[in-house]
Order: C-alpha cells, then structure tokens, then sequence
C-alpha cells in the first residue's frame, strides 16, 4: 500500500534530522540531505511495518504541509515559553516541509503464513 505523509526536516549545524507529526515517534537524522531523505523514507517505512505487526491501527493521515507548517511553529513557540529567558538563543535552524510517499507491504493476515 502507498501512503504519504508530511514530514519536517531540519538542518542544524553538524546534521539534518527529520519527523513525521502523524506518526509520533517516527524521527531520524542524517549527515546529509540525500541520507536524511532516505533515513525517514526506512523510519516510516518500519514504522509502519511494524504497527501493522503488532495490530494496531495506523493513525488517520491528518496533516498537510500547511497543518506540518503550524504544528512545528507551535512546538518553537511552546518551547520557548518553557525556555528561561536569560539563556542564549539557540541556534537558528533551517526548516523544510515535504509529503514523503512510501511503499509499506502489510503483513500476511493469514496465520502461518
């Protein structure tokens, strides 16, 4: 089955890293751009997979770039506000949205195979 999934990807100084907001958990990092986007297509990917193992229902599908965009904006906002407000800032990151397609094959439904 195909799905597709928004997915923001941040570059910070040493490295990119990414997370899919519909499927919690589901995080990855690279040292590269081209690494980062073939990390998080194999964390989906397992992700899924191994949902599917154990059962349990896959997440609906909710978000599109624009709900990815305003989600990640309010988690800057909410930890700021958690943040002291002597400390340095941290440092500035460069945030990309993408929907991310995946191929994800579902387990067998039949036992013993």
């Amino acid at each position: 089955m195909k799905l597709q999934y928004a997915v923001v990807f941040e570059r910070s100084p040493n490295n990119y890293c990414a997370y899919v907001p519909d499927l919690p958990g589901c995080i990855s990092t690279g040292k590269t751009w081209t690494e980062m986007k073939e990390m998080i297509q194999e964390a989906i990917t397992g992700h899924i997979e191994v949902m599917l193992e154990y059962g349990d229902s896959l997440p609906e599908k909710s978000m599109s770039l624009e709900d990815a965009i305003a989600h990640h904006c309010q988690v800057i906002v909410d930890c700021h506000a958690e943040s002291p407000a002597d400390t340095d800032d941290p440092p500035s990151l460069s945030t990309i949205f993408e929907m991310i397609e995946v191929q994800v094959d579902a387990p067998s439904l039949v036992p013993g195979d």
